[in-house]
């Protein structure tokens, strides 16, 4: 499964994954002003369908959709994504890129520090 969304895939994603199941006319409801077509929304949707992100059931004379996927699973996937595409596929360069941008604050980089010392140390257990 490709699971490199647009902004546009990726934001009915996040209203499906919010709301679990729902028609089109839900969907739309949920986005800020101004909203998309209906129309707009129902062509993301069939795109969605057809990379596997969305299921669809029958109700009355329309259908009500849902995700197939994972919020979780569709980030964890993503990011390995991006950092084999950007970072060699190494986490480390990641963090050192931000961190030599400047991204990461003295704060945050201290963290990261308590949290892999932590997982560190729960493996060697």
């Amino acid at each position: 499964m490709n699971l490199e969304l647009t902004k546009a895939e990726e934001k009915v994603m996040k209203i499906l994954w919010s709301i679990q199941r729902g028609l089109i006319r839900d969907v739309v409801s949920k986005y800020e002003e101004p909203k998309p077509a209906y129309t707009t929304v129902a062509t993301i949707i069939k795109i969605l369908e057809k990379k596997g992100f969305v299921g669809r059931k029958p109700i009355a004379n329309s259908f009500e959709y849902h995700p197939l996927i994972e919020k979780n699973e569709y980030t964890t996937g993503f990011m390995r994504s991006f950092v084999k595409n950007y970072f060699s596929n190494s986490y480390k360069n990641l963090v050192s890129e931000l961190s030599s941008n400047e991204e990461l604050s003295t704060e945050e980089m201290e963290e990261l520090i308590l949290y892999f010392k932590d997982k560190i140390d729960n493996k060697k257990e």
